[in-house]
């Protein structure tokens, strides 16, 4: 493992470790994020990138917007972005998965174009090649995702998740649903990506005003997966990933 990515794994356990010591239900996602990370390491160890040294700076770049939210969540939670206050201010009674959730939708829809824009300059989203290179490496994040998948599904059970028997004969179609939405969403985040890079070219007040309008997006779609009734169905009619409308 990289010298970055092992120290943000050293950080992210020591940070596990206290929401574990709280009972804090922000330490399902993170525990799902770490071993994330840790397997996106070893994949960029095993060279499953075309530019491992970008991948690397993208991933940490990535994951401190999630730990910066959660930093200022556990110190004043009136302070963490809309999208990060909500999941991270969901009832705690909320079983594991739906934490994780809601996670995954705040840190995909809000931070994820944020950082590619922070790690692609205007230049790399010009030039086609560069473009490419940085969208495939992009997609090859999906494949350790989506390896991830049954692996987390079976930790999220031994955490405590509820598990019906209409739920075991559904897992299967659960995990395709959720590779499904990833790949989704990461579309759409791609979109934004290059929605956020137009507006940065305009000058600092057009893009606050794009991070503004993705931070309202972002939020929405957290807030309508805490509302109760079928989430999968929910996802299947709105998707996992939200667009920013042109500007």
């Amino acid at each position: 493992m990289t010298e970055a990515v092992g120290a943000l794994v050293a950080h992210m356990e020591e940070l596990l470790g206290s929401l574990e010591a709280d009972r804090d239900p922000g330490r399902f996602f993170l525990g799902v994020y770490l071993r994330t990370t840790q397997a996106v390491g070893a994949a960029i160890d095993a060279g499953a990138f075309e530019d491992p040294a970008w991948v690397e700076e993208w991933d940490v770049d990535f994951a401190g917007l999630y730990l910066d939210a959660l930093t200022a969540h556990r110190r004043d939670p009136a302070s963490a972005p809309r999208p990060w206050r909500h999941a991270f201010g969901a009832r705690p009674d909320l079983p594991p998965e739906a934490h994780v959730l809601l996670g995954m939708n705040a840190h995909i829809n809000l931070d994820l174009p944020q950082s590619l824009v922070r790690v692609i300059p205007p230049a790399g989203f010009d030039d086609p090649a560069t473009s490419d290179l940085r969208r495939r490496d992009h997609e090859r994040i999906d494949r350790v995702l989506a390896s991830r998948v049954a692996a987390e599904d079976a930790e999220l059970h031994r955490a405590g998740g509820r598990r019906t028997r209409l739920d075991r004969l559904l897992a299967p179609v659960n995990r395709t649903a959720s590779q499904v939405f990833l790949r989704e969403s990461r579309r759409k985040v791609w979109a934004n990506a290059r929605q956020l890079d137009a507006a940065r070219r305009r000058g600092p007040e057009a893009h606050a005003r794009r991070l503004a309008e993705l931070e309202t997006v972002a939020a929405a779609r957290v807030d309508d997966l805490l509302r109760p009734g079928p989430v999968l169905v929910r996802l299947a009619v709105r998707g996992f990933g939200v667009t920013l409308p042109p500007g």
